[in-house]
């Protein structure tokens, strides 16, 4: 905290009073700890703005109750875990549901399309598991090379110790190594049937 920074308890006094100046700085300052907890859920863009704004409608409807102001940070966290568990819980329900009623509508034997659910979450369990059996290193460079926004090349030289001219044929590497994981392989080379 800055020394002219307020202390939080102080800001949550003044934002029950109707202090906006308080509240934006709250905000500004907690928004990080919400922002955060949806990434680790994995939610969307969109999905993590629209529990930004549950999480901070629900703050206002109660900040009169909150006991203690210091607690306001994990308050916060966890509110938006629950809102986060709340929006993964409808996605996977909406899910199932059109899966089940895509598949009762196929008949057997029929390609499932790239798009279709049933495909996506075998998609994504196999990158899941075929992800988890690469070296740390590996990891740590895809996840740095898919990152939104990108991390700058000299950046992952500087993190993993790789020259820049040689990320290319690490990554390479890594790629290939992860294709040859039988759970991604089976992927690869199959096509997933309705039953």
């Amino acid at each position: 905290m800055m020394p002219d920074e307020p202390a939080l308890s102080s800001l949550v006094t003044r934002a029950r009073n109707g202090d906006k100046r308080a509240w934006d700085m709250l905000v500004e300052r907690c928004a990080p700890i919400v922002w955060s907890t949806c990434r680790r859920h994995g939610l969307s863009r969109q999905d993590t703005r629209n529990v930004g704004q549950s999480v901070w409608l629900r703050l206002a409807e109660r900040i009169d109750t909150l006991r203690e102001p210091s607690a306001l940070p994990g308050w916060l966290a966890a509110t938006a875990h629950n809102e986060c568990r709340e929006v993964l819980r409808v996605a996977r329900k909406r899910s199932a549901s059109e899966c089940s009623s895509s598949l009762k509508a196929a008949p057997d034997g029929q390609l499932v399309p790239a798009e279709h659910p049933l495909f996506i979450a075998e998609r994504d369990a196999a990158l899941r598991q075929a992800f988890a059996t690469l070296s740390p290193r590996c990891q740590h460079l895809l996840a740095m090379l898919a990152a939104d926004p990108p991390v700058p090349r000299t950046e992952i030289s500087a993190t993993l110790g790789i020259a820049v001219g040689d990320i290319e044929p690490v990554c390479r590497g890594c790629l290939d190594a992860l294709r040859h994981c039988p759970a991604l392989a089976a992927l690869i080379s199959g096509e997933i049937r309705t039953p």
